[in-house]
């Protein structure tokens, strides 16, 4: 009988929500929903003194953010300890694994022996129990680890959904501790429990996970427990070629929300790097799950592309609900300490989306309506010139008597150029820098007509 479809994210809570587990959170996620099947989160909180409640704060506002919903978790590893605990009671009454007695310094003393004779350092397995063999009496105070007895023969091997047949010999495999001393599990070993546990069928993740995969094949067959099948995804790379990590280069999810990025934008880019459905370049949700059943993931490493991030991100900028969008230009405002209604800065969107990546840089172009701009002395010395100040004397009067409508304040500037002997440039770049603070701007008619009338008019004052 086929297994039902279970996929999971375990992220570790020792920083923010990273890039690459981002990314393997949407494969899983993806590949669940387009099966049916179902997706748990799961924080992997065993690194105890690096974990912190931030760090899954965080995680799980990226995930949120993200849209990955999932069916069950989060699920947090040190509330399940009794259940380690249990398993390794089990094993160690089977002959699966063993109690270590070796301090760190006789494990020192016994890898720079073997790197001294040019072997690969490994434990020697010297508490290991085997038939005839006595082991030493336990030393006086010295809290037991557990370790995993590995086979020592045979080939581990498994068909990787992304990088097809891996083998690897079992004297390459170290006997792992799977409990420390203090009664945490190691990740190798809790990641096998909760798999088993949480019957995962298939689990997606970075192909640094690659070399810990023989060891958990060897766990779950000591505990004749289904395997699920991995699939291990290439690593992302950064602008120097460089693998992005938490450690270099790469910012959490939720910073990019922060700067400006819509997260149906996130999701397509993060998808696109790494997995393909033909040419297409943008796709919905919808259309991901209708087409992620797992194949088509390259097994080159993909490089991050911020300028492509920002044109997908662009597309979608044009595209969503006005309202939502003022939504976010306002929440960009609140973190500058600005107070903007949605409604004004609704009205005032459509006119400069078309020029902006980010939310970010949509509420700078807004910003200009609800905060003071300060021309730079450059442009004021370019545009605002002698030659031009009799004519923004002249649009002052104009603007100050006419209707506050696009046509009549286009009106009002034809009129200025007759009567100055000017050309448009000239009297429309000087206007821009001294109403908006730039030179360039969009039609300046339709600009000045999304100003409150008495504003344009102080500025133009300071001519």
């Amino acid at each position: 009988m086929t297994r039902p479809i279970r996929t999971r994210i375990a992220p570790s809570p020792t920083g923010f929500l990273h890039l690459g587990t981002a990314r393997t959170a949407l494969y899983s996620w993806a590949f669940a929903r387009h099966f049916g099947g179902e997706f748990v989160l799961r924080i992997e909180d065993t690194d105890v003194a690096r974990s912190t409640q931030d760090s899954v704060d965080q995680i799980l506002a990226s995930m949120r953010w993200l849209g990955l919903d999932c069916d069950e978790g989060p699920i947090y590893q040190m509330q399940r300890l009794e259940r380690y605990r249990a398993v390794v009671d089990q094993m160690l009454a089977e002959g699966s694994a063993y109690r270590c007695y070796t301090t760190p310094a006789e494990l020192d003393v016994m890898r720079e022996a073997q790197r001294a004779r040019g072997e690969k350092t490994h434990y020697d397995g010297r508490w290991r129990p085997a038939p005839g063999k006595t082991l030493p009496t336990p030393p006086a105070g010295v809290e037991a680890v557990i370790r995993f007895a590995n086979p020592h023969d045979g080939i581990v091997s498994w068909d990787d959904l992304v990088k097809g047949p891996i083998s690897i010999a079992n004297k390459e495999i170290d006997d792992l501790i799977i409990m420390r001393a203090d009664g945490v599990p190691t990740y190798n070993f809790a990641v096998v429990v909760d798999d088993w546990d949480m019957a995962i069928s298939h689990v997606f993740r970075g192909d640094e996970h690659v070399n810990n995969t023989p060891w958990q094949i060897n766990i779950f067959n000591a505990l004749k427990a289904p395997l699920p099948l991995f699939g291990h995804v290439p690593v992302i790379l950064g602008d120097d070629g460089q693998k992005l990590s938490k450690r270099r280069g790469a910012v959490s999810v939720t910073a990019y929300e922060e700067n400006g990025f819509l997260p149906e934008a996130m999701l397509n880019y993060l998808a696109r790097l790494g997995w393909s459905h033909g040419d297409e370049e943008l796709f919905t949700r919808e259309q991901l799950v209708s087409w992620f059943d797992g194949s088509h993931l390259s097994k080159s490493p993909a490089q991050w592309d911020a300028a492509k991030l920002a044109w997908v991100n662009a597309h979608y900028l044009k595209t969503i609900d006005e309202r939502r969008l003022a939504a976010l230009v306002v929440a960009q405002f609140a973190r500058r300490g600005i107070s903007v209604s949605e409604d004004e800065a609704a009205a005032r969107c459509g006119l400069f989306k078309d020029r902006c990546s980010t939310t970010v840089e949509l509420a700078d172009w807004l910003q200009m309506y609800f905060a003071d701009v300060v021309p730079s002395a450059e442009d004021l010395a370019a545009h605002v010139t002698d030659a031009v100040k009799p004519a923004l004397a002249t649009l002052r009067e104009k603007l100050a008597a006419s209707e506050w409508t696009k046509p009549a304040i286009a009106a009002a500037i034809k009129e200025t150029l007759g009567a100055h002997g000017l050309k448009m440039p000239q009297l429309a770049h000087a206007v821009r820098v001294l109403v908006c603070g730039r030179a360039q701007t969009p039609s300046v008619d339709a600009v000045l007509e999304l100003f409150a009338r008495e504003k344009v008019l102080s500025r133009l004052q300071r001519a």
